[in-house]
């Protein structure tokens, strides 16, 4: 699927309407078919508890705090897009708190064309994401399969009296001639010996 037929899910953290009237108007429908709202970064928390979004966009700072540690505790937990905005004045202090933690920082005011490309750039970024949380499933379910084998190697070692090649041979060869997983056949071992 190409970046232009994805769609994202948005969360707005601003206390100031017109910054979340101003940004709607750059956020068309069709790629972004989910956009909520918050007005400060305690609401925001409770927006995220409740669902993921693919970015966040903070306008700090909120009546509750800057938004900096909120932006970095998303990005530290979760393959959300952080965009900060902040005043032109304190934007490098900003920056230097926020980068390396992986969030996206732009001053106040901004140009529309500018935000248009952040908007790029977190599109290209959440689709890096993605393909990482991917490859740690397929990672971690071959992780789980490793330690399933494993654990129906040494049951057959402990109760059948196999040596470890033969275990591992019976497992891989029931797999082949049933056409199933290895893993499958290790579960079957692990509910029959314990």
């Amino acid at each position: 699927m190409s970046l232009k037929e994805r769609t994202y899910s948005i969360l707005i953290v601003s206390a100031a309407e017109g910054f979340k009237n101003a940004l709607s108007t750059l956020l068309p429908e069709a790629k972004y078919n989910s956009i909520h709202s918050a007005s400060s970064i305690s609401a925001a928390k409770r927006a995220c508890a409740e669902r993921n979004y693919d970015y966040i966009i903070i306008n700090a700072p909120l009546p509750d705090e800057v938004g900096t540690r909120f932006a970095i505790d998303i990005c530290n937990t979760s393959g959300t897009v952080v965009l900060l905005f902040s005043r032109v004045e304190v934007h490098e202090e900003i920056y230097d708190k926020v980068a390396e933690y992986g969030v996206f920082t732009l001053p106040m005011p901004t140009a529309r064309s500018t935000i248009a490309m952040a908007l790029n750039w977190m599109a290209s970024t959440r689709e890096r994401l993605r393909k990482n949380e991917k490859q740690t499933l397929t990672i971690e379910e071959k992780m789980e399969e490793i330690r399933l084998v494993n654990r129906a190697k040494w049951l057959l070692i402990s109760e059948l009296k196999m040596d470890e090649q033969g275990a591992h041979r019976y497992i891989e060869k029931q797999a082949m001639d049933r056409c199933i997983t290895k893993k499958m056949v290790a579960k079957e071992i692990i509910k029959t010996y314990t």
